[in-house]
């Protein structure tokens, strides 16, 4: 399995992004699709997840009315839709794969895309 992630960059507070995932290498029947993030000294928090087949979403606390999980079940890509960001959105995201609710215990992982948010 390949996760390739972009989109990522430098926005001010209250601006917009919309990462992407492109995943392949096989079938993504019964998977969970994601993003973490990881910022500096800090441990991979979960940002959202959603189901590839269902498309039912999950997101963390923090994010929930500001940032939107998408999949497109025919381009095998995965979108993280973020709004009205934060300077504590500032991190690196990972999208990341697999089967399950655990996203720590994931096989998966894409390289991860900066996003900077300025105040």
């Amino acid at each position: 399995v390949q996760l390739q992630a972009s989109g990522g960059g430098l926005v001010q507070a209250g601006g917009s992004l919309r990462l992407s995932c492109a995943a392949s290498g096989r079938t993504f029947t019964n998977y969970v699709m994601g993003w973490v993030r990881q910022a500096p000294g800090i441990e991979r928090e979960f940002v959202a997840t959603i189901t590839w087949n269902l498309g039912t979403p999950y997101y963390a606390d923090g994010v929930k009315g500001r940032f939107t999980i998408s999949r497109d079940k025919d381009k095998n890509t995965v979108y993280l839709q973020m709004n009205n960001l934060k300077p504590e959105d500032t991190a690196v995201y990972y999208c990341t794969a697999g089967v399950g609710t655990n996203w720590r215990e994931y096989p998966n992982w894409g390289q991860g895309t900066q996003v900077t948010v300025s105040s």
